[in-house]
């Protein structure tokens, strides 16, 4: 939405200050010279970079567009459902424990926590190093380092769609001037014609430098950096599994392990030590009380 906003102030700024020296909005339509722009960054884009670095950069766009950052319950059921699964891990049997992180879509824990067991790549990551701790030999240091480096490598795979769209963006300035030099090729064919012609086609070439010089700076390079604030925000839902059962490995009570994994979480979503005793005590989402009873 701030995006949107954005754009929205940007060109009723760019348009109204044209206007009101006197210039005519319809100059600055000249579709061909956006279509040469344009088109060829999206070649170029497509050049460089594989299928899988393409679709993730759509998907990237709208979660900008649409800020899919995770909100403050999102890492309250993160909490909520780690609290549940480190409960189970101190009083129940192996045996019993496996069987949530074997099959968490069929795990009465996991399916109290809609928010969690929908991001299958957050899930795969609790029930790994769950698993891990079950075995009993991993050292806290080992695992800490290990999960670093897959969160790193995570992190880096991430940030493809905007590094992707960041050289989109460097690159749009030069197409502008293509498209502008194209337009004055086309001008030079017409010295013949009167000024005012003449004059007409030389303006319209000068778009392209406008429109690429606007189309990076004041589109393409604050979504690729919103694209970038948006999967950064997504990381920290795995660096607060991280310190929550980095801590459980340490000697720490549930209860404790997860204000360790709260006190990595940005406080502007941050949950308050009051709404995360009322989320483990209720054991997630509506209906699912039955879930902290049986855990406790």
């Amino acid at each position: 939405m701030t995006i949107l906003i954005g754009l929205i102030v940007t060109l009723g700024c760019i348009g109204g200050g044209f206007v009101a020296m006197g210039g005519h909005l319809e100059v600055i339509w000249q579709p061909w010279e956006y279509v040469i722009i344009l088109g060829s960054s999206l070649g170029t884009f497509i050049v460089a970079n594989p299928l899988k670095v393409i679709k993730d950069t759509g998907v990237g766009i709208v979660d900008a567009l649409t800020d899919a950052s995770p909100k403050k319950e999102t890492y309250l059921d993160i909490l909520g459902c780690l609290f549940l699964l480190m409960r189970e891990l101190r009083t129940k049997p192996r045996s019993e424990v496996e069987r949530h992180i074997d099959s968490p879509a069929e795990s009465p824990i996991f399916t109290a926590f809609p928010k969690v067991l929908s991001n299958t790549s957050l899930v795969t990551f609790i029930c790994d190093y769950f698993r891990l701790i079950l075995m009993g030999s991993a050292r806290t240091h080992e695992v800490e380092s290990l999960m670093d480096e897959e969160i790193q490598t995570m992190r880096a795979d991430k940030l493809k769609a905007y590094q992707a769209l960041t050289a989109v963006s460097e690159g749009l300035p030069a197409l502008g001037i293509v498209a502008a030099v194209l337009g004055v090729i086309k001008a030079m064919g017409a010295l013949n014609e009167s000024p005012e012609v003449l004059g007409h086609l030389i303006g319209a070439a000068l778009v392209g430098t406008f429109a690429g010089i606007f189309f990076s700076y004041a589109v393409f390079t604050p979504i690729a950096g919103q694209i970038k604030i948006v999967r950064e925000k997504r990381m920290k839902q795995y660096v607060v599994v991280k310190q929550t059962l980095l801590a459980l490995m340490n000697g720490a009570m549930p209860q404790i392990a997860v204000e360790h994994g709260r006190k990595a979480i940005s406080v502007s979503y941050r949950p308050s030590v009051d709404e995360l005793e009322q989320q483990t005590l209720m054991g997630g989402s509506a209906g699912s009380a039955p879930v902290a009873k049986q855990a406790a």
